[in-house]
């Protein structure tokens, strides 16, 4: 994965921390998810086995099911014009072919529990995120309702909440309604789901575009990077939670001699492959399906 910028015949737009985007023609692209994991907005040298594959097939279950206008086209690399044999097979399992979209520039991130960033804010006499909450929870707390915390769109970094008067003077007052709406809505549909599973949503962000001035969903969605899942029958109000996801990486890096900044320290094998797995575990446990691998995809 580390060198598909070179491999695909298609034009490269641009990157993340994790993905890759193609220029395929007019009005679509390509994302293709790899391996790399980050931490403290950091980049490890070591890929995650199996990472892009199930960021990849978990937001295609979340678009299959979800009722909302988004804007995956497919996730088979027959689709993709002008492209090897060789690159078909690197991208199976791990591309989506999508509709280019007017990315907004406001993460719309939904809270059903008090953790996190948003639980030291409130822990700190408050914030933005939480200066509605009522006193005394605790945290991992579930709130009585979802509350809708918007963010701005860090290039680089961490991303920074907004007010709600900031988010509206942002992108405007209709605008924010309708993605306030939405995002709340999608985080019940996606709690409910994750809740039959025996998995708690604790909290997500989603990311909207406009085509034509509808609003879609774009990029990933209600994966564990974009996500914090938590096993439901260990979730307990005032307790640190485990999560699915790269906790085992944040956990040994934490206790490492590292100033969080590059070059990151090397990582075990062992840490490379319980976090590999912590990913597998939720693909499985929320679609009730084993993860595939990259040729079966």
């Amino acid at each position: 994965m580390a060198t598909i910028e070179r491999v695909l015949a298609l034009t490269h737009v641009g990157s993340g921390k994790v993905r890759e985007i193609y220029h395929v023609d007019e009005g679509r692209l390509l994302i293709v998810a790899s391996d790399r994991i980050s931490a403290f907005d950091v980049v490890m040298a070591e890929p995650i086995p199996h990472k892009g594959g199930v960021l990849t097939a978990l937001s295609r279950h979340w678009f299959d099911i979800l009722d909302t206008p988004h804007h995956l086209l497919s996730t088979d690399p027959a689709d993709v014009p002008g492209i090897t044999d060789a690159d078909a097979e690197l991208l199976t399992g791990r591309m989506m072919l999508v509709r280019a979209a007017e990315v907004i520039p406001m993460e719309c991130v939904v809270r059903g529990y008090l953790y996190g960033s948003s639980w030291q804010e409130y822990s700190s006499g408050g914030g933005p995120t939480t200066e509605h909450l009522p006193p005394g929870l605790t945290k991992a707390s579930r709130l009585d309702e979802p509350v809708f915390t918007p963010a701005t769109k860090a290039e680089t970094g961490h991303d920074e909440n907004l007010t709600a008067g900031d988010a509206r003077a942002l992108v405007g007052g209709e605008l924010y309604e309708k993605l306030r709406t939405r995002s709340i809505g999608l985080y019940e549909r996606g709690a409910a789901h994750a809740a039959e599973r025996g998995i708690v949503l604790a909290d997500t962000k989603f990311e909207f575009g406009l085509i034509d001035g509808e609003v879609i969903l774009i990029d990933e969605v209600l994966t564990p990077d974009s996500s914090r899942y938590w096993p439901a029958e260990e979730w307990a109000p005032g307790k640190t939670m485990p999560s699915f996801d790269k906790q085992p990486l944040r956990d040994w890096l934490e206790a490492q001699p590292w100033d969080k900044t590059p070059p990151p320290p090397p990582l075990p094998d062992e840490i490379v492959l319980e976090t590999s797995r912590r990913y597998v575990d939720v693909y499985e446990r929320l679609t009730g399906e084993p993860f595939p691998s990259e040729a079966e995809a």
